[in-house]
């Protein structure tokens, strides 16, 4: 398994915390088994743990690119330090005793073949057969009604807001619209509530409210479009319940709805045999919502496209799940689930294998950056012309040269055009002074991932670099 080394493992892992215990048991010598079978797709053991009876782990490479781990543990993060402490000690050539696979091993590989069988049976079927997924007409018509009720609910919040004026929002009407706030979440619309929530943390958040007024303007603007488009269309559907869900745009998941994998699935949302390359990737807390963010913009190889993928971790449960990091290597996935949505679509995986990055990565790369500043500004503009749609949009352009002049970094291209460089709101940590450590060479020629940010008080379009790709390197200015 050459492709068990400290990077995949670490990878894999919920958190740095994990990371180090998995380490520490290694180091330790915690582990008194280890084993693997002959044809090494299945690595087991047992570790010392806090009670009398050591912790059977497992570690299942039947199928590469979805190992299956399994362990005794109470611990609910998963994989385990136990798991992780596996594998480090096989990418650190411990010793590992061969051994015949375990019976119930061998057992739930059995069942998970069965499974397996009956999924490839399903998707075999052609979509808009008589197998397609039934809808219950009568509870979805119920859903919808409740679903308006919290539209009408969310206008009635808002109208309230602009008629008192937002120089009466102060901390005792703020509790207050946030206790109302909480009964959208009896009507189906999570999406409305956390964009009304957002409205009532960007006001308490300020020492200077007023400095905000603008911003929050933008957000109330955002809200009633929302509530507009929203209540038409759940009216819509109300009136005919045989009016497909839409796919086209993200007004879904504004107002709510979670996509699963066999919806997108379903209406054809999916791409086979893809290869990704993250070039940027943050970590932010969303207080609106109560969730940390974990997002990555990704080059998809095939096509040129930069989609987006995020992770959600709630507040309350945020250390028994998974956190992302940055990662470096080339994933390849047989099928990437897209969501609905514009200019950067969210995507996510299920099964995937991984390779290095080599320089003819960079070069297709490279190729995808666009090179007219003004064809990309109008892109920019069409999508910041929906109310709905992602304000901050991110592109690959090519710069012939990031200058440096009075009014601060610019991006200029091979017809003299600029782009202005600037720190933009959504990512509130500052990338262009790390331009100032880097030889002068490398911003010369190069693709540059940037963040756009549409300044209607100042009547400009500015963009925030991400990472920048050159024929000899990638250098990333957020990870």
């Amino acid at each position: 398994m050459t492709h068990l080394t400290e990077a995949y493992i670490d990878a894999m892992a919920p958190n740095e915390g994990a990371i180090k215990n998995g380490n520490d048991l290694v180091r330790k010598n915690s582990f008194q088994r280890l084993c693997r079978t002959e044809d090494g797709l299945l690595l087991f053991g047992e570790c010392k743990g806090s009670g009398k009876e050591p912790y059977s782990c497992s570690v299942d490479f039947v199928k590469v690119e979805q190992p299956v781990f399994r362990c005794s543990c109470p611990s609910r993060q998963f994989p385990c330090k136990h798991i992780l402490g596996l594998m480090y000690a096989y990418a650190g050539e411990k010793a590992f005793t061969i051994e015949e696979m375990p019976a119930d091993i061998a057992d739930k590989r059995e069942k998970a073949d069965k499974r397996e069988e009956k999924k490839k049976e399903a998707a075999a079927i052609p979509a808009g057969t008589e197998t397609k997924r039934k809808v219950n007409k009568n509870a979805l018509v119920k859903k919808l009604a409740s679903q308006l009720e919290g539209v009408e609910l969310a206008h009635k919040l808002i109208q309230q807001i602009v008629q008192t004026g937002l120089a009466a929002l102060d901390k005792r009407s703020i509790r207050m619209y946030e206790e109302q706030a909480k009964q959208l979440g009896n009507h189906y619309v999570p999406g409305l509530q956390a964009a009304f929530r957002e409205i009532l943390v960007s006001v308490g958040s300020s020492d200077n409210p007023e400095s905000i007024y603008s911003e929050v303007c933008e957000q109330l603007a955002a809200l009633h479009a929302l509530i507009k488009r929203s209540r038409d269309y759940l009216k819509a559907r109300m009136e005919d319940p045989n009016i497909p869900m839409d796919i086209t745009s993200v007004l879904e998941e504004k107002i709510g709805h979670a996509w699963q994998l066999a919806e997108l699935r379903e209406h054809g949302l999916i791409r086979e045999n893809v290869e990704l390359i993250q070039l940027s990737f943050r970590s932010y807390s969303d207080e609106a919502r109560g969730e940390h963010v974990d997002e990555g913009y990704w080059v998809q190889l095939q096509a040129g496209e930069i989609v987006v993928t995020r992770s959600y971790r709630p507040f309350r449960a945020a250390k028994h799940m998974k956190e992302e990091d940055s990662f470096y290597m080339v994933v390849q996935t047989k099928e990437l689930f897209t969501y609905p949505g514009d200019l950067n679509k969210r995507v996510r995986c299920e099964d995937m294998t991984i390779r290095e990055l080599n320089p003819s990565d960079r070069i297709v790369i490279r190729s995808f950056a666009e090179r007219s500043f003004p064809a990309a500004i109008k892109t920019v503009k069409n999508q910041l012309k929906n109310p709905l749609a992602d304000h901050n949009p991110v592109m690959l352009l090519h710069a012939a040269q990031v200058a440096n002049t009075e009014g601060g970094y610019v991006l200029v291209d091979e017809q003299g055009a600029r782009l202005p460089l600037d720190t933009i709101s959504k990512m509130d940590h500052p990338t262009l002074q790390l331009f100032r450590n880097l030889n002068q060479e490398l911003l010369a020629n190069v693709a540059v991932l940037v963040m756009f940010e549409d300044r209607l008080t100042e009547g400009r379009l500015v963009a925030q670099p991400l990472a920048l790709i050159t024929e000899q390197e990638m250098i990333r200015l957020f990870y």
